[in-house]
Order: C-alpha cells, then structure tokens, then sequence
C-alpha cells in the first residue's frame, strides 16, 4: 500500500512502468471520471480507457469532461459501428467520421484520453499508415488538377452526390468543390480559379450558405478501406483465395469490383491489406491504460455472440462470411495485448474482495453519494435536499443538466433561504470558497470528497433516472417546410398542374431557340401527346399533382373545357369550405376563450415528473399552447410530429394547466386500445396530484359507465379518456374547458359533425403524425394554428431499413436476433385469410419464439388481450394485419417484418415502420418482396425512398405527399377530396386560401392569373446554362423559387445564395434574375404582360390596373415619340433596344413614370414555399 494513507482522486497514484498494475478500488460515484481527468493531466502520454459496455464510456465520457478542463488534454471517443457482426448494414457514415478521425490523431497524441468499449476493443483495424497515407492537405494557393482530385477522392471513399450534406460527401460544379471531410463539424466549399485554389469557406450543409473563409482544409479518408485499384485487386484475390464457388454470384464481390462501397462490406476488412492492426497498434510508447471491471467479461460475451452468429449465418452461399478470428482478436490476445502497457484496473469494491493477485491496491474508500429523492406526496417535496443542505457542512456543487433546469432549482433555493453562485464548472468551484454553487453539464452521478470537503449533486439524485437531451453529434435544425419543399419538386413522368391548362405530364426542362437565342422551358405532355412549354419565370403557374396515385391522374386535353369545369367546381368547394370554417372562427370569437390561470408551482413538479429531458421542438409546442390557454383568444391548435416524437406529453401539460385552473378535459382517441394505453400513461403522471382519471369505453361494464357519466356532471371526474363514446349526446360535463383529439382524421363523419359544434365551445388541441402541407398550412393561415415537432427524442437511433426478396433464412435470422437480445417482433402479414396458415409456417422457421396473431375480425376483448399480453412481454412474435398502424406503443418490440410490403404506400409504410424503434435500441424494418421483377415501378419506387430516408423525423416530410389529401381531410371535411383529386391538392389549397382571404377581406375572388404574376419576355437568352449548373432537378428547383419570389429583395436573396453555392452568374443567368426583378415590380402595376423586343416594348394591363390614369395620359403628352396607347389595355414603348440591359433600362423608366400603385392589387399566393 503507499504512504499516503488518503489517496485522492484529485492527484490520483499512476503506475508508469510496463506489464505492471495497479487497482483502484471504491471510486464511488462520479469520482473515476476525476480520477482518469487527473490522470490525464499528470501523464506524459495519452490515458486509453476500456470500459464495459458503449453506455458505460458515455458515462465516462461525460465525467472526464466536467471535471477535466486541461485543454492540453483532449477527450477522444472511439465509438461502437452499432451493426451487430455480419451485418448486412453498413455502420453510420458520422460513427465511420470519429472513429477515423481519432485513428489519425491517436499515433501522435501528447496528452489526453481515448474512450472505447471492450467489445469494439476486440476488432481488427487498417493498418497503422492507412489513414496517414490517405490523407490530404489542401492550402489557398495550391495547384489542383480537377480529374486527378476527383479519381483520389473517390479511392478514399469519398461519394460524389449532388448537394452535400453529410461526412465523406463531395460535388463538383464548374470551379467550385463542395467537400465534407471526415472529422470537421461541418463541409467547406473550394473555389477554383483555373487550376489553383483560389477561396476555402465553410457552408452550412443544411442551407448550403458559405460561412467563414479558411486558410486550409484536412481530408482524412471517408472509410476504413481504400478503393484504390490495388486495393479492389488485393481484395479479389483474397476472396477467391478464401472461398470456394464463383464469386461473380456474390453481389458484395461484385460491387467492390466496380469499385462501389457494398453495405456491410467492413466485415470483409482483413481483405484489402496485406496485414491489419489493433487499437493497441495505434498507441504511443508512453500511453496508459485503464480498464473497467467487467471490460474481460463483456470481451468473452461478444466472442460468444460472434461465433453464433457466424455459424448461424456462413452457410449463404451469396454472402461466405470471414471467420471471427480474422475480424477480431480473441479475449486471451486481448488479456496479452494488455499486459504489454502499463495499466489501472478500475474495481468497484473494497480491496478485502479482490482476488489473490499481486497488483498493488489503491483504496480511495470514498462514501457513496447520496440519494435525495423528490417525495412528491410529502408538505415539502425536495424536504431531503434542504435537510442535507442544512446539515452538511462541506462545500456543494449542484449539477442540472440544462440551464432553465437551473434556474428551477435556483428558485426552489431562494425560496427555502439558500443563496446559491452560479458557477462555469467544476474548475472553477473547486478554485472558490463558495458554500453553494449551481452549474450546467450532463452528469449523471454525484460525488463525495473528503479532503477538501466537497460534494458534487446531480439531478439523477434527486429526480431518479432522467434521460437528458444529449446531442453527441452537431445537430441541425431542420425547417420542416424547407424539407417538405424540396421533396416537393417533380420527376420525370410525375404529374404536374398548370393553372390555365389543367394537369398534363412533366417531360423535364428542354431547351429551345425561338430566333432570340437558347432559353429554358418546361415540357407539359397532355391527353392526345399535345405538348405545352412553359417558360422558366412562368413556374408560378405549376403546382405538382397530388390528389390519387400519379400514374392515374386525369390528362386533360390542351384547350378543352374539362379543365375549366373542374376548376370551377373546385373553386366552389373551396369558398363554401371557407364559409364554413370562418363561421366557426366567428363562433369561437365571438363566444371568447377562457384564460387559464399560470400553473406556477405545482405545473413545475408536475412537469418534473417527466422522465425524460423535452427536446427543442416539443418545448417549443408547450410554450405555444400555454399561450394559447392563457389568453383570451379560443384555442384550435394542431400539434402534428412524426410517430414517437412526444406529442402526448404536450397533451398532458395543456391537461394539468386545464384541470388546474378548474376545467375539466376530455381526451378523445380513435381505438379502446390507444384508450387504455392512454390512460394508463395519464393515470401514472397524475397520481399523487389531486386530480382524477377515468376510462369511458364499451369495455367498461354499465354500472362504471353510470358512475363516470355521474361523477363528470358532478365534476367529481376531471380527466376522462375515451372513444367516441365521449361524443355521444348523453355526455353532459359539469365545466368541459379542454378537449384533446388524437388522430382526428380516423374518426367517422357523425363524430366530426359534433366535433365541430365543440369547436365553437371548447379550447382544442388535436395531435397527428399525419403530415401537414406546407400549402394547407397557409391556406388556413389565422383559421387554425400548427405547430410540427421534428426533433427525435434522445437516444432515438434511426430504423435500419432493408428491402429484400423474402427468404426463410432472412426472416429466421431477423426473428433470432431481436429475440437474442431480449426484444419482440412484429411480422406483418395483411392477408387474413391466410394469417392462420403464415403463422403455422413462422412458428416451424424459429420454434425458439412464442407467437400470437391480432388482426382486426378478431373479437375485440381477445384482440385487446392479445395486444396487451405482447406490451407485457408474454411471448416474443405478434403476426398481425394493419391493426397495429395506430397501436399500442411497446418499446420492446424493436423489428418489424413486413410481407408484400410492395402493396403499401409509402405513407402507410411509414407509419408501419414507425411502431419500432420507440426505445434507444436499433430499431430494423425489413420490408420483403416477391422479388424487384415481380413488383411494379411505383413500388420499386416507394420502397426505394422508405429506405434510403432513414434520418428521423425527415420521414414525416418524405411521407407527407402520400398523405397529403388526409392531411386535407384532417382540416377539412371529407367532402372536399372528390376536387382535390380533380384540381390537385396544391392549387386546392391555393384556391381555398383565395377564398378565404376574399371572404374576409371583401377581395373579389378570382382564379384568373393575372392575380398571380405577370409574364416577361425579354427575348435574350435568361437561364442557368448546363455547364454551370448541370443538375437538372437542382435548375428546376431554383427555377420554381425564382419565379414563386414576390419581393426584389426575396429575388435578390436568392441571387446571393446561387452566386454562393456555384460560383459567379453568367451573362444568362444574371438576365434572368433581372428579369425576374422586372416580373415582381410590374406585376404590383396590374401588367399582365411586358415584351421586349429589339423593335421596342409592347406592355400588357389588366382590367382595371391599380395606376394613376394621369401619370399615363402624361407620359403620353411629354414623350409622344416614345409612348403610344394600343388599344385600351396596352402600351408601346418605341424605340431600338439591341440587347437585353437596354430593354431593362426601358421598363425600369416606363415604371418610374408609372409610380406606385393606386390601390392594393389582390394578393397573390406565394409560391416560393412550393
């Protein structure tokens, strides 16, 4: 044992010689990340910590971190691929960014501390000089040859898309390289002026703005494989020399003989080098390990797993599999790597415990920290708190894991006498003599020290187990709108809507010479093969087609009346839509809203007992509704999230802000099931409140449904939770002041007519993850307000999605592997006559499972039990039908297994996929099919976008043009969809927000076009040429905002932004933002049309243009020679106008004279969100 007989973590006892250890025991709490931080800073050399499991060295992590300030010590994490072994998954393209950004920092690192899990520990590596190797440096003032670059990139994994957004991404345009190395927090975009780099900025991937200037940029490579062509032939060597049979049957051999990256091929590494590494390889001479107790145990349990699942999974002739001692080193190589460093082995118990070995034994013996749990029931309820307050007499650090969590806690403080200092961390508390300091970090465990008297607290302690929003990787915000947007850009073939000529088939842009030089249109096919081009300012005018499938929209015929009818029909339907949904507005105006008294106290340890810290958007959806129930105005809020993102907690504190303030609510949901679920979450979280929940469903008995009914006339009940029970007119509340829908949309036309009659009564919030357009969201600007929550919760990992041909090897080994790690599994079968027989089948495949079926002919009480036995985890498999779209939430069941999933639409897919992946464990869709030759190209399609769109939260936006018109049912009334199909739901949305703003502003309501822009024609070339922007879809997109901007500055905006992203406009291109500049000016002058020729200018008026008859009668007396009237509505400018800046020069005069104008022109919808 040392000297000193109290050992600190604060100056910890480091063993320094090789192949020796030493243990230190009872470093209880969060003391080993002060020990290991310490460490760090005393050791010549960087501290590599091995601990259990991937949550143990987050804990870790997060440790090191709030106590380490030393910035000469970095903090390193070397992270799991999070793939199972053998998957057919490749790991995440950020997990692939820091695992390799560590490798290239670690051979030359001085100081500081690299986390790892054992099992992650265990896997073979590139060899040491791989990432060096494959590095580049790249400074302002360098030479590049653009091929030469290129080929390099994509030998070092780099992928060439067209807008780049994530790491080991690039996309060349012209003279301009966008570039997301591995290992930055963000891309940057190189400038070329010939062949030398002339500019590096950073841009923001996600609005592809530039950002700050650069002198330089690192690229390290984007995989753990090269794909250079010595690389591709070492590794077709190696194949055939490992395995029998002809390799050109296996795809992953032939992908990588194209040179592609095959997914999952990471566990075929050993194949591209002569020789790999380990991570001990990687370290420096003077580096320290520390190993956590029960590292060697987890290393033992993942060699087990892995030989299982190689000898489940080798016999795939299409997939041989590497056996697991070439993919990782065995637990004894493990134990001997080890032995060769000097080591600190982490134990949690006394020294008296260990075993018999001779390793000298540090024994910190400190006290664990204490548990302070809030007592919710008791007259004081952090009473434990102010008693260790009181009574303690060392100095106390309290931790909260956010900075509104601190203030709460500062003000319970204050009001108990306490005079707490806000303190920036761990450092600088320890450095002052403070008594009581508040701070912010993510700590989960607390901390005694003896010497100096210090105790560290931390939320956990007194609120129990709290999971705390903790963003590992750079989050970015995402505008739900701007995701929707530009998904909703056309395809080839998609159908498309142009307002004068009704809906015809887009063939792409094409461009044509009409005598004034090239220019771009777009190309309409219609009924017959009559084609319609429309110019590129023009795209105002079109709206994408989404009412049925595409494939079967209705062609008009160019210059028939069908379209006419049907726009009129439309347009009728939506004025009577705004009637009624403005007679409901003037209702609930009238009737005025009840102002909720503030929930203060109470709301607080209400909202405490959340489990869970609120992510951004869910906190945002919270502070929106408050407002709306404490004022005067009625609430009809729509709070719309992706499945799983925390809409009920939102219900559940408008819920106590009601019931608090002396209302009563009802909670109405679609199914008994959800009911039950339901209420069960809302009776836990408001026990111990003195509030009361019940349940009204036909599952309850007569007698306690005369006793709910009972106690809410009396008000004895405050929360009741039910069917459309609810709705039925012997319900009489004693003060009903808040009602919650849940999926409005599954609720039958009766319900939705009594619905609307509680409209004009009620403060409403309704919950969806059905998908709200962006264009219905306008369209019912003041009429309804929508909030989106589309941040994911914490430890939310996306669902790993799989198309495959279905194979009983597939669907076995899927089943296997949820089961194995203690999970359930849904297996979708939507044929109800043959569900029998598929579950016969499915329990011969994997006799290992207990397996039930639910599907909806069942009687409803064994579907109930059924559904509720699976929640409880009472056997493993559920083979269903369709039943569980909107289901019970069991976060267990983390794999779904969809057959037939081709005859899903991609919305319905969607939500299917949405029922797993409720928990932090990786969540696996597998959608099968017959095959891809046996499914039609729409499904090939639909299944293609589910799974390449796995990022959470985008999938709500992905699937919302499937669900666009139940997004329309949702607000307004089945009735409506018969002309949304006939106009599509686009210009539906348009015509119904004319409507309304004509109803409510005595606007006359107009489908002619010249309330919506005028055309421009400068006859000179006015596009993006292709080789400065050569991206099709990308120069349709750009197109449609241009001509959707209503403002010169939004046109002017949009310039910046295209000059930032590709490089300076050419000729043509900068015409076509004047030119678009033009159409936004003359358009608020009522023109409808402006030609500008070499000869002169003829302009365009509508009926009864908003201009001061004078300023025209006195241009035409001052400049005779100039202007001349032709006809009523027309204007000639006179006058030789060679080229394109002269014609603009003449309509930028003609304006000024004209002046601004007299009357407000109607306003126009703006298409630039399209």
């Amino acid at each position: 044992m040392p000297k000193d007989l109290s050992p600190s973590p604060l100056k910890p006892e480091l063993s320094l010689r090789s192949n020796t250890a030493i243990s230190w025991c009872r470093l209880l709490g969060s003391a080993r990340g002060l020990a290991i931080s310490s460490a760090a800073t005393q050791h010549a050399g960087p501290i590599l910590v091995i601990a259990r499991n991937v949550e143990a060295a987050e804990l870790l992590e997060d440790e090191i971190r709030f106590y380490g300030a030393d910035a000469s010590a970095p903090i390193y994490s070397f992270p799991d691929w999070e793939c199972l072994p053998y998957d057919v998954f490749s790991p995440h393209q950020g997990l692939i960014a820091q695992r390799l950004e560590t490798l290239y920092k670690l051979p030359n690192l001085t100081r500081g501390v690299v986390l790892v899990a054992a099992s992650t520990a265990l896997y073979r590596l590139p060899p040491r000089d791989y990432v060096a190797a494959h590095s580049l440096l790249l400074d302002v003032g360098d030479r590049l040859q653009l091929d030469s670059f290129r080929s390099q990139l994509s030998a070092n994994g780099y992928r060439p898309v067209s807008q780049v957004i994530e790491p080991g991404e690039y996309a060349v345009r012209g003279g301009l390289i966008d570039l997301f190395p591995v290992g930055t927090p963000y891309p940057f975009r190189i400038e070329l002026f010939g062949d030398t780099v002339e500019s590096i900025h950073a841009f923001d991937p996600d609005t592809q703005r530039s950002g700050k200037t650069l002198p330089r940029v690192q690229l390290l490579p984007a995989r753990e494989y090269p794909l250079t062509e010595p690389a591709i032939q070492r590794f077709r060597q190696a194949f055939r020399a490992r395995f029998e049979g002809d390799p050109q049957k296996v795809p992953l051999y032939r992908d990588v003989s194209k040179g592609l990256s095959a997914p999952g091929v990471e566990f075929f590494l050993p194949l591209f080098f002569e020789a790999t590494s380990t991570l001990f390889d990687y370290l420096p001479q003077n580096a320290l390990c520390v190993v956590e107790e029960g590292a060697a145990q987890a290393a033992r349990d993942f060699t087990r797993e892995m030989r299982e699942r190689y000898e489940l999974l080798r016999h795939d002739l299409a997939r041989p599999l590497l056996p697991p001692q070439d993919l990782c080193i065995d637990t004894d190589a493990f134990a001997q790597k080890l032995v060769q460093w000097p080591r600190i082995e982490l134990l949690d118990l006394s020294p008296e415990s260990k075993t018999s070995r001779d390793v000298q034994t540090i024994d910190y013996a400190l006290a664990a920290p204490p548990a302070l749990p809030v007592a919710y029931h008791a007259d004081v309820a952090h009473h434990l708190l102010f008693d260790y307050l009181t009574s303690n007499q060392c100095r106390t650090l309290l931790v909260a894991e956010t900075a509104g969590r601190r203030e709460t806690l500062r003000a319970l403080l204050l009001d108990r006498g306490f005079s707490p200092v806000d303190a920036a961390g761990w450092t600088e508390f320890l450095k002052s003599s403070d008594a009581l300091a508040l701070t912010v970090a993510n700590l989960d465990r607390g901390l005694m020290l003896p010497s100096p008297s210090v105790a560290v607290i931390t939320e956990p302690q007194l609120y129990g187990e709290r999971a705390a929003q903790r963003r590992r990787r750079q989050h970015i915000d995402r505008d739900p709108a701007a995701v929707i947007r530009s998904l909703a850009e056309l395809k080839l073939g998609d159908a498309a809507v142009h307002e004068e000529h009704g809906v015809g088939r887009y063939r792409g842009l094409q461009t044509i010479d009409v005598g004034d030089g090239p220019n771009e249109f777009l190309c309409l096919e219609y009924a017959g093969g009559d084609k319609l081009y429309v110019p590129v300012l023009s795209l105002y005018l079109i709206t994408r087609y989404t009412g049925t499938d595409p494939e079967h929209a209705p062609l008009h015929t160019l210059g028939g009346e069908a379209w006419e009818k049907a726009k009129r029909r439309a347009q009728q339907k939506a004025h009577d839509a705004a009637v009624e949904l403005l007679e409901i507005q003037a209702l609930r105006e009238a009737r005025g809203g009840r102002v909720f008294p503030p929930g203060g106290a109470p709301y607080q340890a209400f909202a405490d007992t959340f489990r869970f810290e609120e992510t951004p958007d869910q906190a945002r959806a919270i502070e929106e509704v408050f407002q709306d129930m404490e004022t005067q105005r009625p609430m009809d809020r729509l709070v719309c999230g992706d499945v799983g993102f925390g809409k009920t907690e939102v219900a559940m504190r408008a819920t106590f802000l009601a019931v608090h303030g002396g209302a009563q609510v009802a909670v109405l949901v679609p199914t008994t099931l959800l009911a039950q679920q339901h209420y069960e979450n809302f009776s836990d979280r408001f026990a111990g409140t003195p509030y009361r929940v019940e349940l009204l469903s036909r599952f309850r008995s007569k007698s306690e449904q005369a006793a709910t009914l009972d106690g809410l006339a009396s008000g004895a009940i405050h929360i009741v939770i039910g069917t459309h029970r609810l709705l039925q007119e012997d319900i009489r509340f004693k003060d009903l002041g808040l009602l919650i829908l849940d999926e409005e949309h599954r609720f039958g036309v009766r319900q939705k007519e009594r619905l609307k009659r509680l409209r004009a009564e009620v403060d409403i919030l309704t919950l969806t993850a059905t998908p709200i357009p962006r264009t219905l969201n306008m369209a019912l600007a003041g009429l309804r307000d929508i909030t989106i929550i589309g941040t994911a919760p914490e430890g939310r990992l996306t669902i790993k999605t799989l198309v495959a041909e279905r194979s009983r090897d597939l669907i076995r080994e899927a089943c296997l592997r949820e089961i194995r790690r203690g999970g359930q599994v849904y297996f979708l079968h939507n044929e109800v006559r043959t569900i029998e027989r598929a579950t016969h089948d499915l329990k011969q495949l994997v006799p290992e499972a207990e397996i039930r079926v639910a599907h909806g002919q069942m009687p409803e009480r064994e579907l109930e039990h059924v559904m509720l036995d699976f929640y409880h985890r009472r056997f493993n498999i559920l083979v269903c039908s369709t039943i569980i779209e909107s289901g019970i939430d069991v976060p267990t069941a983390n794999t779904i297994i969809i057959e037939r999933a081709d005859k899903f639409g991609l919305g319905q897919l969607h939500q299917l996929r949405g029922r797993v992946g409720r928990s932090h464990h990786r969540a696996y869709a597998y959608l099968l099919i017959p095959g891809l030759n046996a499914i039609s190209s729409d499904a090939r399609k639909r299944l293609e976008a589910i799974a390449a769109l796995e990022e959470l939260g985008a999938g709500f936006a992905l699937a919302s043009h499937d669900l666009e018109i139940r997004g329309a049912g949702d607000l307004l009334g089945e009735a409506q969809s018969g002309e949304i199909d006939e106009v599509g739901f686009a210009l539906y949305s348009e015509l119904l927000e004319r409507a309304v703003r004509s109803l409510k502003y005595g606007e006359s309501m107009t489908s002619d076009v010249e309330s919506r822009g005028a055309e421009v024609n400068l006859h000179v070339p006015a596009l993006f040429p292709e080789d400065y922007l050569p991206d099709v879809h990308l120069r349709l997109v750009l197109y449609k905002r241009i001509a959707g901007a209503d403002t010169v500055e939004g046109v002017q905006r949009l310039q910046e932004e295209v000059v930032d992203r590709f490089g300076r406009l050419p000729e043509a291109a900068r015409l076509l933002f004047k030119a678009a500049e033009l159409k936004v000016k003359v358009q608020r002058l009522g023109v409808r049309k402006i030609d500008a020729g070499a000869k002169g200018i003829r302009v365009e008026f509508i009926e009864q243009p908003p201009i001061d008859p004078g300023a025209v009668l006195k241009l035409l007396q001052t400049a005779p020679k100039r202007y001349r009237l032709d006809g009523p509505n027309r204007l000639r400018v006179l006058g030789e106008f060679p080229d394109g800046e002269a014609r603009l020069q003449a309509a930028g005069e003609l304006i000024a004279a004209l002046g601004a104008p007299v009357v407000a022109p109607p306003v126009r919808a703006t298409q630039a969100s399209r």
